[in-house]
């Protein structure tokens, strides 16, 4: 059985963690009290479509590429700070703030990775299969979240700030070299943009496959073992009760 959503437990093990954290702890302490977690959560939503519109627009000029950088780093502030902010104050509303705020994640994530495939540097169905595999990986979040009680919101210590910042290194690098292409075999030639997308994409639908593997054989037995308990509970109390009918009968 699920727990309730503020008796949850989060784990944000993620790699640049010990940077990120002691920042957001610092921004929330110096928020402008005008500034809401509501807001913060609309600047997220907003710079989602900032980077969309960044990397739509970079078939007019690669300098659209800086766009889609800023738009990063403002889904950052805006997604990251938010629940920080309300935590810091004391606001917290567990339930709305989870449901909105990974809602907002999905329709982010989606904008972005199809903002991608129409930028003309990656191949509109691999930049698809990514954003398949990110919300693949945010339903296994989900999933154990609700069965176990524990809130991972990192895979293999990467989380959607690692992967913020691998786009605007890849962005970076192909605004100063560009983006060449290679022949691949059985592929084709294929841009170095679209090589990076799909081993996310890859990477992704791996981590699923294996993790509902292993997640689903621990659940297995610990529902079996729950499973011996319940029934030897129940041999125990039929053993009591045939004891007490035989006792009555003689």
């Amino acid at each position: 059985m699920s727990k309730k959503v503020d008796d949850q437990k989060r784990v944000n093990d993620i790699l640049l963690g010990p940077l990120e954290r002691p920042a957001l702890k610092w921004l929330a302490e110096h928020m402008p009290q005008w500034v809401t977690p509501d807001i913060l959560t609309t600047v997220g939503v907003v710079a989602s479509i900032l980077t969309f519109a960044g990397y739509a627009l970079v078939p007019v000029s690669k300098s659209f590429l800086w766009l889609a950088s800023f738009g990063f780093v403002m889904n950052w502030f805006g997604d990251s700070l938010d629940g920080t902010l309300a935590r810091h104050r004391h606001i917290e509303r567990p339930r709305f703030g989870f449901y909105i705020d990974h809602a907002m994640d999905a329709l982010s994530a989606v904008m972005i990775f199809i903002g991608l495939g129409l930028s003309g540097y990656v191949d509109l169905a691999v930049a698809c299969l990514a954003a398949i595999g990110y919300l693949m990986v945010a339903i296994l979040v989900f999933l154990k979240t609700y069965v176990t009680g524990v809130f991972e919101m990192t895979s293999a210590k990467i989380g959607p700030t690692e992967i913020r910042v691998l786009g605007i290194l890849i962005n970076t690098v192909v605004f100063f070299f560009g983006n060449p292409e290679v022949n691949l075999p059985l592929l084709g030639v294929v841009s170095i943009f679209s090589m990076a997308v799909g081993g996310l994409a890859i990477l992704l639908m791996s981590y699923f496959v294996i993790t509902a593997i292993t997640e689903s054989r621990k659940l297995a037995l610990l529902d079996g073992k729950r499973l011996e308990r319940r029934l030897e509970r129940r041999r125990e109390v039929e053993m009591r009760q045939i004891a007490k009918e035989k006792k009555q009968s003689r």
